[in-house]
């Protein structure tokens, strides 16, 4: 971590941000119900095909008991809860969603690192 950034840079940085909607999904009890692994591949299927169209900006699959994914969303926040709740996942109960309105920057992403 850099302790040379100025007020300037943080406030040059500030200036750039652009709104983007924040979906968290969490397992829910449904989790593991009958046809689970059907469900949950057609939902991997709709957030992949949601990033080719530019609606999901960055998708995070969460490697956890608790939360299942995080995606930023290019759509306002109520576009973003409609959407997200016609997900099999969370029609079938298996997930939960959480829409909230966030801030990004132009220009940043995941950075491609060898594993």
């Amino acid at each position: 971590m850099s302790p040379d950034v100025t007020d300037e840079q943080i406030q040059a940085l500030a200036a750039t941000a652009r709104p983007f909607s924040l979906a968290v999904l969490r397992w829910a009890p449904g989790r593991h119900q009958y046809g689970a692994a059907a469900i949950e591949l057609e939902h991997q299927r709709r957030m992949v095909s949601m990033r080719a169209d530019g609606v999901v900006a960055v998708l995070c699959p969460v490697l956890s008991d608790t939360t299942a994914g995080v995606a930023v969303m290019t759509v306002p926040v109520d576009e973003a809860r409609t959407i997200m709740a016609d997900d099999p996942c969370v029609q079938a109960g298996m997930m939960t969603v959480e829409v909230q309105p966030c801030l990004g920057f132009p220009g940043d992403t995941v950075p491609d690192v060898a594993s």
